[in-house]
């Protein structure tokens, strides 16, 4: 051991474990098996989970394609880029289709954390952030355009969602959206700046 390379272990240095810590009775043991795992994680957390999603499309380089990418307390747990089966004619339709999917996918995933009992319910809207003025406009206003009349009505589900409080979509610059990284070939920095924002990290930052 003496020649091994150090690296940083996710454990304090000084922590020492041992089955003396264990239960000693049977009481005990009981006690602990009685501990619901999930709750106990939550209330580490302070019983509060953020869930926030970053929707994105590229008319000009990929006028067909959805991505989106959901964060939970900072760390990226969905993503997705797929083909729409929808071909879009402005930078606010596929802006608002993609912005439509990732609603549906929020709402999922709320109601599945809810289910698993780690905190008792997410009171507050799930917050999708989008780079389209337009799209914004459309999923939060009840009334129609001229210019986007021919918009499926399926995809008018969003506006429901925002009525109801599910989801709430807020306005972030291309340069902030993380969803950006995949719609299009970006700069190294935007790449690495990216990455960083999605919690993801190269081994070499961990030795």
């Amino acid at each position: 051991m003496e020649n091994s390379k150090r690296g940083f272990l996710p454990v304090r240095h000084g922590v020492k474990l041992s089955k003396k810590q264990s239960p000693k009775t049977d009481e005990k043991l009981r006690k602990i098996f009685d501990i619901p795992y999930a709750s106990a994680v939550g209330s580490i957390h302070g019983g509060e989970l953020i869930l926030e999603g970053y929707s994105d499309a590229s008319f000009q380089s990929d006028e067909d394609d959805a991505k989106f990418v959901f964060k939970l307390n900072g760390g990226v747990v969905a993503w997705k880029s797929s083909k729409q089966d929808t071909t879009a004619d402005s930078t606010t339709e596929v802006e608002y289709i993609a912005a439509s999917e990732a609603a549906k996918e929020a709402v999922w995933m709320k109601n599945y954390i809810q289910e698993l009992g780690v905190v008792p319910s997410i009171a507050e809207p799930v917050v999708i952030f989008c780079d389209s003025n337009g799209a914004i406009a459309q999923a939060k206003e009840p009334r129609s355009h001229h210019r986007s009349k021919h918009i499926l009505r399926r995809y008018y589900l969003l506006r429901e969602m925002v009525g109801r409080g599910d989801v709430r979509m807020d306005r972030v610059t291309s340069a902030e959206n993380m969803a950006d990284l995949l719609t299009k070939p970006v700069s190294q920095i935007a790449h690495a700046q990216h990455l960083w924002k999605m919690g993801l990290r190269n081994m070499s930052d961990w030795l």
